[in-house]
């Protein structure tokens, strides 16, 4: 079946970017010209995805509003004949079909998306994309449409992986390959640990199986539940989940040092050498 929906959970509260992020959700900070978020949200539309799922928390208000209609802007625009503009914000509103849920606690990445279930049909796959991870293929395939190239062979839940460096191991959630098949995953190993270099960067696609076991997963001992722990026991129990290994450029985006190497990418990648002339200078005087 075509994956037409999309849930991405928004909830997080950004407190590796504070004091940024204190009355300003994390996604909508800009990379050079455009919201993480507006990002994430075209990766998904290029893919074939119509309609967009947010699951959102405190202070996600601006996220609700910058997809939303602004009809006094729209008016100014007109009136001031900024017409390159003007045709700019009605393309954000008309993305997709926008719905909102409001995950009311932190409990887990699984538990954001269970609050987003009943915007699916009760046979229906989602792609699920989280905020923080960029991927620039630079005029090929987008993240979201590897992941599919995947799904539509197999039917199979997909994870996205990209490498980590060794010493990076312990952010990530590392798996181990047969094939494109995962065979275990382990969190946040230390180097020597590791089973490969293969970290899942935050985008999948969940089949109706896999989400029929992330209702009765069991919360961690921090009351959390996590998507991670769901993959984990659906492969112990014969379930296959294929692993996509990324092409591409990736930026995460959650941390200081991501954000801005994703920023300066873009900048350099649409201001056709003067974003570079710009930044040689300041370095040389710095």
């Amino acid at each position: 079946m075509r994956i037409k929906k999309a849930i991405l959970p928004v909830g997080g509260l950004g407190t590796r970017f504070l004091p940024a992020t204190k009355a300003q959700a994390k996604e909508m900070l800009a990379v050079f010209d455009k919201p993480v978020i507006q990002f994430i949200v075209e990766e998904a539309v290029e893919s074939g995805v119509e309609d967009i799922v947010f699951v959102t928390g405190p202070g996600k208000t601006a996220i609700e509003n910058h997809f939303n209609r602004n009809e006094e802007l729209e008016l100014l625009l007109q009136k001031n004949k900024k017409e390159k503009e003007l045709a700019m914000v009605k393309k954000i509103t008309n993305l997709a079909n926008f719905s909102y849920t409001r995950q009311e606690e932190p409990l887990g990445d699984g538990h954001a998306i269970l609050c987003a279930l009943d915007f699916l049909k009760k046979d229906e796959s989602v792609m699920v994309l989280f905020g923080d991870e960029l991927v620039d293929n630079n005029g090929g395939l987008n993240a979201a449409q590897q992941m599919l190239e995947v799904y539509e062979k197999t039917g199979d839940p997909v994870v996205l992986l990209g490498e980590v460096d060794k010493e990076e191991t312990h952010k990530y959630g590392i798996v181990e390959l047969e094939g494109n098949i995962i065979t275990s995953i382990v969190e946040k190993p230390s180097p020597e640990n590791a089973p490969s270099n293969l970290g899942i960067v935050g985008k999948y696609i969940l089949t109706p199986k896999l989400l029929k076991n992330l209702k009765t997963t069991m919360p961690g001992t921090d009351g959390e539940i996590r998507l991670a722990n769901t993959i984990k026991d659906y492969i112990q129990n014969g379930g296959v989940v294929r692993g996509c290994q990324m092409q591409g450029k990736r930026f995460d985006t959650g941390d200081k040092i991501g954000f801005l190497e994703a920023t300066l990418h873009y900048a350099l990648k649409k201001e056709n050498g003067k974003a570079k002339q710009i930044l040689q200078r300041f370095l040389e005087e710095d």
